[in-house]
Protein backbone atom coordinates (compact mmCIF):
# COMPACT_ATOMS: atom_id res chain seq x y z
CA UNK A 1 0.00 0.00 0.00
CA UNK A 2 0.84 3.46 -1.08
CA UNK A 3 0.66 6.70 1.33
CA UNK A 4 0.85 9.81 -1.80
CA UNK A 5 0.48 13.29 -0.97
CA UNK A 6 0.04 15.87 -3.28
CA UNK A 7 0.51 19.76 -3.12
CA UNK A 8 -1.22 19.45 0.22
CA UNK A 9 -2.43 22.65 1.83
CA UNK A 10 -2.93 24.05 5.23
CA UNK A 11 -4.92 27.23 6.46
CA UNK A 12 -5.14 27.82 10.46
CA UNK A 13 -6.21 31.09 11.74
CA UNK A 14 -6.21 32.37 8.36
CA UNK A 15 -2.48 31.86 7.65
CA UNK A 16 -1.32 29.17 5.02
CA UNK A 17 1.41 27.20 7.46
CA UNK A 18 1.89 23.86 4.98
CA UNK A 19 1.71 25.32 1.19
CA UNK A 20 2.09 22.39 -1.93
CA UNK A 21 4.22 19.26 -0.06
CA UNK A 22 4.39 16.78 -2.22
CA UNK A 23 5.39 13.54 -0.47
CA UNK A 24 5.34 9.83 -1.10
CA UNK A 25 5.65 6.68 0.89
CA UNK A 26 5.80 3.21 -0.85
CA UNK A 27 5.33 -0.09 0.63
CA UNK A 28 7.83 -0.61 2.69
CA UNK A 29 9.80 2.62 2.62
CA UNK A 30 11.00 4.16 5.08
CA UNK A 31 10.75 7.87 4.92
CA UNK A 32 11.67 10.64 7.26
CA UNK A 33 9.88 14.15 7.55
CA UNK A 34 12.18 16.36 9.22
CA UNK A 35 12.03 20.26 9.78
CA UNK A 36 12.46 22.85 12.83
CA UNK A 37 9.65 23.79 15.05
CA UNK A 38 6.86 25.41 12.72
CA UNK A 39 8.09 23.80 8.87
CA UNK A 40 4.60 21.81 9.10
CA UNK A 41 5.92 17.97 9.27
CA UNK A 42 3.77 17.47 12.13
CA UNK A 43 0.38 19.27 10.70
CA UNK A 44 0.95 17.03 7.46
CA UNK A 45 1.22 13.99 9.81
CA UNK A 46 -2.26 15.02 11.21
CA UNK A 47 -3.84 16.23 7.94
CA UNK A 48 -3.20 12.62 7.03
CA UNK A 49 -5.11 10.99 9.25
CA UNK A 50 -8.26 13.78 9.88
CA UNK A 51 -7.03 14.86 12.99
CA UNK A 52 -6.34 18.75 12.38
CA UNK A 53 -7.41 21.56 14.39
CA UNK A 54 -11.03 22.52 14.46
CA UNK A 55 -11.05 25.63 11.78
CA UNK A 56 -8.29 24.05 9.65
CA UNK A 57 -8.99 24.37 6.23
CA UNK A 58 -6.96 21.43 3.75
CA UNK A 59 -6.53 21.69 -0.07
CA UNK A 60 -4.58 19.05 -2.29
CA UNK A 61 -4.81 15.73 -2.05
CA UNK A 62 -3.97 12.79 0.30
CA UNK A 63 -4.13 9.41 -1.00
CA UNK A 64 -3.91 5.71 0.67
CA UNK A 65 -3.77 2.63 -1.79
CA UNK A 66 -5.04 5.34 -4.03
CA UNK A 67 -8.40 6.19 -1.76
CA UNK A 68 -8.57 9.56 -1.23
CA UNK A 69 -8.28 11.05 2.31
CA UNK A 70 -9.46 14.58 2.19
CA UNK A 71 -13.19 15.01 2.88
CA UNK A 72 -13.17 11.05 3.92
CA UNK A 73 -16.27 10.86 6.60
CA UNK A 74 -15.09 10.52 9.89
CA UNK A 75 -16.17 7.34 10.54
CA UNK A 76 -14.40 6.06 7.82
CA UNK A 77 -11.31 7.63 8.78
CA UNK A 78 -11.39 6.39 12.74
CA UNK A 79 -11.34 3.04 10.69
CA UNK A 80 -9.00 3.57 8.88
CA UNK A 81 -6.33 4.95 12.21
CA UNK A 82 -5.05 2.00 13.59
CA UNK A 83 -6.54 -0.47 11.21
CA UNK A 84 -4.24 0.77 8.28
CA UNK A 85 -2.37 3.40 9.58
CA UNK A 86 -0.84 3.76 13.16
CA UNK A 87 0.05 6.74 14.60
CA UNK A 88 2.77 7.11 17.70
CA UNK A 89 2.82 10.79 19.06
CA UNK A 90 5.98 12.31 20.61
CA UNK A 91 4.33 12.72 24.21
CA UNK A 92 2.36 9.51 25.36
CA UNK A 93 0.81 11.47 28.02
CA UNK A 94 -1.53 12.69 24.94
CA UNK A 95 -2.65 9.19 23.47
CA UNK A 96 -2.94 7.32 26.97
CA UNK A 97 -5.75 7.68 29.03
CA UNK A 98 -4.62 8.29 33.17
CA UNK A 99 -7.77 6.63 34.73
CA UNK A 100 -7.23 3.29 32.86
CA UNK A 101 -5.05 0.68 33.35
CA UNK A 102 -2.38 0.84 29.95
CA UNK A 103 -3.42 -3.49 29.59
CA UNK A 104 -7.21 -2.30 29.32
CA UNK A 105 -5.70 0.03 26.67
CA UNK A 106 -4.66 -1.79 24.49
CA UNK A 107 -7.58 -4.25 24.87
CA UNK A 108 -9.83 -1.55 24.04
CA UNK A 109 -7.35 -0.66 20.64
CA UNK A 110 -7.61 -4.01 19.42
CA UNK A 111 -11.18 -4.64 19.66
CA UNK A 112 -12.79 -1.02 18.51
CA UNK A 113 -10.65 -2.04 15.49
CA UNK A 114 -11.48 -5.53 15.24
CA UNK A 115 -14.49 -6.45 16.00
CA UNK A 116 -15.70 -10.12 17.22
CA UNK A 117 -12.71 -10.26 19.25
CA UNK A 118 -13.50 -11.04 23.25
CA UNK A 119 -12.55 -9.11 26.25
CA UNK A 120 -10.87 -12.03 27.43
CA UNK A 121 -8.95 -12.42 23.66
CA UNK A 122 -7.59 -9.02 23.72
CA UNK A 123 -6.89 -9.14 27.40
CA UNK A 124 -4.40 -11.90 26.50
CA UNK A 125 -3.34 -9.95 23.23
CA UNK A 126 -2.65 -6.64 25.00
CA UNK A 127 -0.07 -8.81 27.07
CA UNK A 128 1.13 -10.31 24.04
CA UNK A 129 1.74 -6.22 22.82
CA UNK A 130 3.39 -5.15 25.70
CA UNK A 131 5.73 -8.29 25.43
CA UNK A 132 6.19 -7.29 21.96
CA UNK A 133 7.62 -3.80 22.57
CA UNK A 134 9.54 -5.05 25.16
CA UNK A 135 7.85 -4.30 28.43
CA UNK A 136 9.34 -5.66 32.04
CA UNK A 137 6.97 -8.28 33.20
CA UNK A 138 4.05 -7.86 30.36
CA UNK A 139 1.80 -9.88 32.81
CA UNK A 140 2.13 -7.57 36.12
CA UNK A 141 2.75 -4.14 33.91
CA UNK A 142 -0.40 -4.08 32.22
CA UNK A 143 -2.49 -3.78 35.29
CA UNK A 144 -0.35 -0.63 36.09
CA UNK A 145 -1.96 3.27 35.14
CA UNK A 146 0.46 5.29 32.83
CA UNK A 147 1.31 7.32 35.64
CA UNK A 148 3.22 4.87 37.25
CA UNK A 149 5.26 4.06 34.10
CA UNK A 150 8.55 5.60 32.58
CA UNK A 151 8.23 7.89 30.28
CA UNK A 152 9.72 5.30 28.30
CA UNK A 153 7.54 2.43 28.75
CA UNK A 154 4.60 4.98 28.30
CA UNK A 155 5.82 5.13 24.74
CA UNK A 156 6.41 1.16 24.46
CA UNK A 157 2.74 1.29 25.23
CA UNK A 158 1.79 3.64 22.93
CA UNK A 159 3.48 1.91 19.83
CA UNK A 160 1.97 -1.30 21.42
CA UNK A 161 -1.32 0.21 20.92
CA UNK A 162 -0.38 1.32 17.54
CA UNK A 163 0.29 -1.39 16.12
CA UNK A 164 -1.55 -3.83 18.21
CA UNK A 165 -3.99 -4.52 14.82
CA UNK A 166 -0.94 -4.36 12.14
CA UNK A 167 -1.46 -1.50 10.62
CA UNK A 168 0.51 -1.18 6.89
CA UNK A 169 1.45 2.45 7.55
CA UNK A 170 3.44 3.39 10.53
CA UNK A 171 3.33 7.58 11.54
CA UNK A 172 5.72 8.13 14.22
CA UNK A 173 6.06 11.84 15.28
CA UNK A 174 9.12 12.76 17.32
CA UNK A 175 8.54 9.24 19.28
CA UNK A 176 12.35 10.17 21.05
CA UNK A 177 12.61 13.61 21.62
CA UNK A 178 10.70 13.76 25.37
CA UNK A 179 13.65 10.82 26.27
CA UNK A 180 17.00 10.96 27.18
CA UNK A 181 19.59 9.02 24.56
CA UNK A 182 19.69 5.92 25.96
CA UNK A 183 16.21 5.33 26.18
CA UNK A 184 15.96 7.24 22.82
CA UNK A 185 18.31 4.50 21.13
CA UNK A 186 16.41 1.85 22.32
CA UNK A 187 12.76 3.01 21.06
CA UNK A 188 14.63 3.08 18.03
CA UNK A 189 15.85 0.02 17.73
CA UNK A 190 12.51 -1.49 18.77
CA UNK A 191 10.77 0.39 16.23
CA UNK A 192 13.58 -0.28 14.03
CA UNK A 193 12.51 -4.12 14.82
CA UNK A 194 8.76 -3.95 14.68
CA UNK A 195 8.85 -2.09 11.03
CA UNK A 196 11.32 -4.91 9.90
CA UNK A 197 9.14 -7.37 11.25
CA UNK A 198 5.80 -6.41 10.25
CA UNK A 199 7.12 -5.75 6.61
CA UNK A 200 5.16 -2.12 7.52
CA UNK A 201 5.96 1.31 5.86
CA UNK A 202 7.03 4.30 8.15
CA UNK A 203 6.79 7.42 8.38
CA UNK A 204 9.38 9.27 10.91
CA UNK A 205 8.92 12.82 11.86
CA UNK A 206 11.84 14.56 13.47
CA UNK A 207 14.24 17.70 14.10
CA UNK A 208 17.07 15.85 14.65
CA UNK A 209 19.00 14.22 11.59
CA UNK A 210 20.77 12.20 13.65
CA UNK A 211 17.88 10.52 15.16
CA UNK A 212 16.21 9.77 11.79
CA UNK A 213 19.83 8.44 10.22
CA UNK A 214 19.58 5.74 12.77
CA UNK A 215 15.55 4.67 11.07
CA UNK A 216 14.86 6.19 7.61
CA UNK A 217 16.82 5.73 3.91
CA UNK A 218 14.63 8.38 2.80
CA UNK A 219 13.87 11.94 4.16
CA UNK A 220 12.26 15.37 3.17
CA UNK A 221 13.01 18.37 4.27
CA UNK A 222 10.79 20.65 4.88
CA UNK A 223 10.63 24.43 5.95
CA UNK A 224 8.11 27.10 7.04
CA UNK A 225 5.37 24.69 5.27
CA UNK A 226 7.16 24.17 2.08
CA UNK A 227 9.75 21.41 1.01
CA UNK A 228 13.20 22.35 0.09
CA UNK A 229 14.98 19.14 -0.15
CA UNK A 230 14.07 15.48 -0.89
CA UNK A 231 15.78 12.37 -1.65
CA UNK A 232 18.25 9.16 -0.56
CA UNK A 233 19.04 10.30 2.94
CA UNK A 234 22.92 8.98 2.31
CA UNK A 235 22.80 11.62 -0.21
CA UNK A 236 21.59 14.61 1.75
CA UNK A 237 23.93 13.59 4.71
CA UNK A 238 26.84 13.36 2.62
CA UNK A 239 25.55 16.50 -0.04
CA UNK A 240 23.26 18.53 1.24
CA UNK A 241 22.00 21.44 -1.08
CA UNK A 242 19.57 23.63 0.68
CA UNK A 243 21.25 25.58 3.23
CA UNK A 244 17.94 24.39 5.40
CA UNK A 245 19.40 20.81 5.34
CA UNK A 246 22.72 22.00 5.88
CA UNK A 247 21.94 23.64 9.25
CA UNK A 248 20.19 20.70 10.36
CA UNK A 249 22.96 18.19 9.86
CA UNK A 250 25.49 20.39 11.76
CA UNK A 251 22.78 20.23 14.58
CA UNK A 252 22.71 16.55 14.37
CA UNK A 253 23.30 15.56 17.64
CA UNK A 254 26.77 14.03 18.24
CA UNK A 255 25.22 11.55 21.11
CA UNK A 256 23.32 9.73 18.39
CA UNK A 257 25.54 10.05 15.24
CA UNK A 258 27.12 6.85 14.10
CA UNK A 259 28.92 7.65 10.63
CA UNK A 260 27.85 4.90 8.11
CA UNK A 261 24.90 3.89 10.22
CA UNK A 262 21.41 2.81 8.08
CA UNK A 263 21.37 6.46 6.38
Amino acid sequence: MTLSVSGLTIDLGGRRVVDGIDLEVDDGARVGLIGESGSGKSLTALAILGLLPEGATVGGSIRWNGQELIGMRDRDLARLRGDEIGMVFQEPQTALNPIRTVGRQIAESIRIHQRGVSRADAWARAIDEARRVRLPDPERIVRRYPHQLSGGQRQRVAIAMALACRPRLLIADEPTTALDVTIQAEILELLHHLVDEDGMSLAFITHDLAVLSQIATDAVVLDTGRVVEAGPLRTLLRSPASPVTQALLRDASATLWRPGGRA
